[in-house]
């Protein structure tokens, strides 16, 4: 098939809005130029163009899943292009991952449909000239793929689902019995580098089942604000307006079913309800503050802590909330005030600590930065901003940060260290070796939540002084 030259410049597309399709390119290229988070761009892509609510569902799955995913698009495609990726436009790598996913990933839409229309995309981004290949690599994917779905995983077959692999008709991935890591990294689309820590803590099993659960559409959890609402009125009222939800079982959690604007759910400038996902959550009431004490939320951006945190107070006492941005403190501002939690007060700090407040508090939550480990199903470019070296570097930030917090702690007073890490080495490792300083404060117990077991994973761990 003739192979398109590499332009020496390789130009960021720029094309009208008109499309799903469109849509989704326009994102992607944004994003590889800039290094913006894919919601932030979906969000200002869908106010510009007015997409009707189908087409704006069809970009964001095509957005977030060619990101999440492009390490088994890539996987594929080496299988389908004679050349290196690296010698191929980048521009014209993305639309073939967009093709590749559309064909292996998406039931709805039929394989010839998804060649058609990627390559009249190619046409309405002013690309005519890459036509002709992008219609033969994607022709041959179609003919890779096959209409049958098998529940094991293996060489042969791309993961789609919990337990459902598509079958090919020729091995594309690593054999899992021979290299389960590298089986991970291209099948399921992770780093080779974090796949082969974790071969080492988990059972094949549940290794498996952990990667489906970071591929698959996160849920939209809600929780209802106590100040002004309950679970059920909130309930309740979702489905007076025709919106299908259900409670989390044995949670305090509402799953919305079905893509929804947050902004355009009943009762959401009244402050109902807050999204957060059920171990997000946890960490404020392991916190468990009282009314009239002199609470900090150390990172606290956006603010749905700081706001859980006062609920709990009754909205009665002080709430400190920190950030090193100004910009993110203005989020903190709004989530306050559309919820209604009149005792938060912000306060911008530095990265180095000259500028933290002094205390003492009698409670304190450090929910520091950390690599998303367990979150990398909710934001689908985590997985590739992480490195070794990065998580290596957000050690001794978090370390830094529980020794300040804990120095500003009350004696009686309570802390809970907290992030959306499954790693060790952020979690449990941290908290023992500062401890170590502080001879005063003792572990009194610790959560990890494993990813989808029942919602995101996360490190939760409660500490009191004496």
């Amino acid at each position: 098939m003739p192979q398109p030259q590499p332009s020496e410049f390789d130009e960021p597309l720029s094309l009208s809005i008109r499309s799903a399709r469109e849509a989704a390119l326009r994102v992607l290229e944004e994003h590889r130029v800039s290094g913006m988070w894919v919601s932030d761009l979906l969000d200002r892509v869908f106010r510009e163009s007015g997409l009707p609510a189908v087409e704006r569902g069809l970009a964001t799955e095509l957005v977030c899943g060619v990101v999440r995913r492009q390490g088994t698009l890539d996987a594929i495609l080496k299988t389908l292009v004679a050349r290196p990726s690296d010698q191929v436009e980048v521009a014209l790598w993305t639309i073939l991952r967009l093709g590749v996913y559309q064909i292996m990933m998406l039931d709805g839409i039929p394989s010839h449909a998804a060649v058609h229309e990627t390559v009249e995309l190619c046409k309405r981004a002013g690309r005519m000239r890459w036509s002709g290949f992008v219609n033969g690599v994607l022709r041959g994917a179609t003919r890779l793929a096959t209409d049958q779905f098998v529940s094991e995983p293996s060489a042969s077959a791309v993961p789609v689902g919990h337990d459902r692999h598509r079958k090919l008709v020729k091995p594309v991935f690593f054999e899992p019995d021979a290299d389960l890591a590298a089986y991970l990294a291209g099948a399921y689309s992770l780093p080779m580098w974090l796949t082969e820590r974790w071969v080492k803590r988990f059972e094949r099993p549940e290794l498996i089942r952990i990667a489906a659960w970071f591929n698959s559409p996160p849920p939209l959890l809600l929780r209802a604000n106590s100040l002004c609402s309950s679970r059920d009125a909130v309930l309740s009222a979702f489905q007076d307006n025709g919106i299908v939800v259900r409670p989390l079982e044995d949670t305090d959690s509402i799953i919305v079913e079905g893509g929804h604007r947050i902004d355009q759910l009943p009762g959401f400038e009244a402050g109902w309800f807050v999204v957060q996902d059920f171990s997000a959550s946890r960490a404020a009431i392991k916190l468990a503050p009282k009314p009239g004490q002199r609470v900090w939320d150390v990172c606290a951006a956006p603010g749905g802590k700081s706001c859980h945190l006062a609920e709990i107070m009754r909205n009665e006492g002080e709430i400190l909330a920190t950030d090193i941005r100004s910009d993110r403190l203005e989020i903190v501002h709004e989530n306050a005030r559309r919820l209604g939690a009149t005792i938060i007060r912000t306060r911008l700090v530095d990265e180095e600590g000259f500028r933290l407040p002094p205390g003492p508090f009698d409670a304190i939550l450090v929910d520091v930065p950390c690599s998303n480990t367990g979150v990398l199903g909710k934001r689908p470019e985590a997985r590739w901003r992480i490195t070794p070296d990065g998580m290596h570097e957000l050690t001794h930030v978090q370390a830094h940060l529980l020794g300040w917090s804990l120095e500003r702690l009350n004696p009686g007073g309570r802390l809970v260290y907290s992030t959306c890490s499954i790693e060790p080495a952020e979690n449990q490792e941290i908290v023992r070796q500062v401890l170590t300083y502080f001879p005063n404060a003792r572990l009194l117990e610790e959560d990890v939540f494993t990813p989808g077991k029942p919602a995101d994973g996360a490190y939760q761990a409660l500490i009191v002084t004496r």
